[in-house]
């Protein structure tokens, strides 16, 4: 296979399956843990490794070091592999699935912007998710005719903080999720809800479905739902370990057990809540974003440079939210008829967040 994003939560997880079930690891692709990325270039012996700076590659323990976006797109293009495990973060993962697809690659798609940012012009037919909630609901989806697509939110980092302090909240309180620890960008992105906006927008171009939803439960164990039309609903339960993903994205298939069994009489109750608005404000473009889904090129535009811009303490949590829906007003007449046309919008809505 060929892993972009390999030092992350998802990558160094694809690597355990990788290694339990004896798969070939071609290319290897990370960011700037270069003494991660090193121990798996001595664990897996890549052919070719990738790093994000020119300045990392006299530090990694490789012969054949590329670096950066061409680098990326010269190592999917010189492999042999089939499949292409994309975990990288944000907007820097849309080129590189596009090269997959031209050269007919399987895709395990974890890098979610993909799809928000160009859907329009992505081929989905080669491409699995790896993702509890779409994966959910594909393990769910029956020959039956569905009614509604239900994802479920843990509610992010203040799913419980009074209302009124949220706009002096800190990026080290933001990056302290209930649940589970992951990348610094999805934790801030779910505690604004922004990351569950993306994975409806990822849902409606993968199942082809309009009446899309999403919930909170804040255990994490129920990550889909799907109603049919007869009435009945089902629900996919598992505990919130992205191996069983990752293990059915790459192997197609998978006959023996990944993850514990979820115990219900050890957890005891369950907790439902509806996404309000008040709470998450980037709510307020939900129902109609998932009627113009190309717009997802500039949500991610703007909430990348709004995140940044939290990170360097320049704006407060709750403007994450704000830029990101004004962003979306004002450049809402915008339509691409090319994937040219989404390169050009996100460069005009990061030059327009950024001023």
């Amino acid at each position: 296979m060929i892993l972009l994003g390999s030092t992350g939560s998802i990558g160094v997880n694809a690597l355990k399956i990788a290694q339990r079930f004896n798969l070939d690891v071609e290319v290897l692709v990370a960011g700037n843990s270069i003494a991660l990325l090193n121990e798996q270039i001595k664990a897996f012996s890549p052919k070719i490794v990738v790093v994000a700076n020119k300045a990392s590659v006299k530090e990694v323990h490789h012969p054949h070091v590329l670096y950066g976006e061409e680098g990326i797109l010269e190592a999917i293009h010189s492999s042999c592999s089939e499949l292409v495990v994309n975990a990288l973060v944000g907007y820097a993962g849309l080129k590189p699935t596009l090269e997959s697809i031209k050269l007919g690659k399987r895709i395990a798609l974890a890098n979610k912007e993909s799809l928000v940012v160009g859907g329009k012009f992505v081929d989905t037919a080669n491409i699995t998710p790896i993702d509890s909630e779409h994966f959910g609901l594909w393990y769910l989806l029956q020959d039956k005719m569905i009614d509604k697509m239900t994802v479920t939110a843990s509610g992010g980092s203040f799913r419980d903080t009074p209302l009124e302090q949220l706009s002096n909240v800190s990026v080290e309180q933001a990056l302290n999720h209930p649940n589970w620890s992951m990348g610094k960008k999805i934790t801030i992105d779910s505690a604004t809800m922004t990351n569950k906006l993306f994975e409806l927008l990822e849902a409606k171009w993968l199942f082809n479905i309009d009446r899309l939803d999403a919930i909170i439960e804040t255990k994490s164990i129920i990550h889909a739902l799907i109603d049919f039309h007869d009435g009945s609903s089902t629900a996919h339960l598992a505990h919130a370990d992205m191996k069983l993903p990752i293990s059915y994205a790459i192997l197609g298939k998978v006959e023996e057990q990944i993850l514990t069994p979820v115990d219900l009489t050890a957890i005891g109750s369950l907790e439902f809540r509806k996404i309000e608005q008040d709470r998450y404000p980037i709510w307020e473009i939900k129902d109609d974003i998932l009627k113009n889904p190309h717009l997802g090129a500039v949500v991610n535009a703007a909430n990348e440079v709004a995140i940044a811009q939290f990170f360097d303490k320049k704006i407060s949590f709750l403007d994450i939210s704000k830029i990101t829906v004004d962003a979306y007003k004002k450049f809402y007449d915008f339509n691409p008829r090319s994937i040219e046309d989404v390169f050009m919008i996100d460069h005009e809505v990061r030059a327009f967040v950024m001023k």
